[in-house]
């Protein structure tokens, strides 16, 4: 299964945002190790994008709790630290329902076949196949459609804010999971209740799906 860039659908961007998902979805993918040293040189080299850019998309990062800065020290990834988990999931269990209602009952016709062919694409797939990466790709295309769905921007960057911390945690322990499959897998039938405006069916796997990763974690530590 091809999985598309996770901002595939964006439309033209200043560098600052550029910088901003690039370095985001390092972060939350781990490819910056937690409490790695960031030093804004070497990433504007990586990414392609300026040096003032990316010091303004780091900013940003700090405020997403995705990174640090002490004076005289310099700017680090943040710790995962895995007391987190509680908070996260204690708001994400009562937005997430929400997002996948208002999307099941506001979307448009062109975005309801959106969210069918992206369930057609994932069960089209082989699961156990995957390497980590596409898994990981796979759950973050799929919150972040849900949530976009949902057409409450503000809602949307809240929960694309919890979603990439609870990633963070998801990307840590995945190895360890016992049935990771039946987690990802929870997303086309999600996907397919949105699609076909069942409001209760949405916003009640929605709801497992949030508790569900959370025991799932907890199974394991």
């Amino acid at each position: 299964m091809t999985i598309a860039p996770l901002d595939a659908d964006a439309g033209p961007r200043s560098l600052a945002d550029r910088a901003y998902l690039a370095i985001q979805d390092r972060l939350i993918m781990l490819d910056i190790p937690p409490m790695a040293p960031i030093e804004d040189g070497v990433l504007s080299e990586q990414i392609g994008i300026g040096r003032t850019p990316v010091r303004e998309a780091l900013k940003r990062l700090e405020l997403d709790r995705l990174v640090v800065s002490y004076p005289r020290r310099g700017t680090f990834a943040t710790a995962v630290d895995i007391t987190d988990l509680a908070y996260i999931s204690e708001i994400r269990v009562q937005l997430e329902p929400l997002a996948a209602r208002r999307a099941a009952d506001s979307a448009g016709q062109q975005v309801r076949a959106g969210l069918t062919a992206l369930a057609d694409e994932f069960e089209a797939g082989d699961v156990h196949a995957m390497d980590r990466r596409t898994l990981m790709e796979w759950d973050l295309r799929v919150h972040r459609t849900m949530y976009r769905a949902a057409g409450n921007p503000h809602l949307e960057d809240t929960l694309v804010r919890y979603h990439n911390l609870a990633t963070r945690i998801f990307c840590l322990f995945l190895d360890r999971m016992a049935h990771f499959d039946r987690h990802v897998g929870e997303h086309a039938g999600l996907l397919r209740a949105i699609s076909a405006g069942d409001t209760e069916r949405a916003e009640k796997l929605a709801r497992v799906h949030v508790t569900g990763f959370e025991k799932a974690i907890r199974a394991i530590i």
